[in-house]
């Protein structure tokens, strides 16, 4: 289970936005990151990962989307699984082949000889 965020949602978007706006002014472009966590309370270097974020997720930025980021994610999660459960069927497999090879077997005819 995901760990709950340290910030709302509504409050990273804002933080977001804001700090967006501030970089196109280049009047206040330098320190945009640390007035910005500073007024709103937040770390800068994490103002700055979001802004990077939604750069990357609206496509200005080369890079991963959240979107590709979760689904890749849930990819691996599902070859975890599948990997294990392989892992299982493996062991079980080689383990009932071991058991039918040295247990008696009933349906073994046995040979008579013929009378001479």
């Amino acid at each position: 289970m995901p760990a709950k965020p340290k910030y709302p949602a509504e409050l990273k978007d804002r933080a977001t936005r804001m700090a967006v706006e501030a970089r196109r002014d280049v009047t206040t472009r330098t320190g945009a990151y640390r007035r910005i966590g500073e007024q709103l309370r937040i770390n800068s270097e994490s103002l700055r990962n979001w802004v990077k974020q939604a750069e990357i997720d609206g496509g200005q930025r080369p890079g991963t989307s959240s979107d590709e980021a979760t689904r890749l994610a849930e990819l691996e999660r599902e070859v975890r699984e599948l990997r294990r459960a392989n892992t299982i069927l493996r062991q079980a497999s080689t383990c009932l082949s071991r058991r039918s090879s040295t247990a008696p077997r009933d349906d073994v005819r046995v040979h008579r000889q013929a009378p001479r």
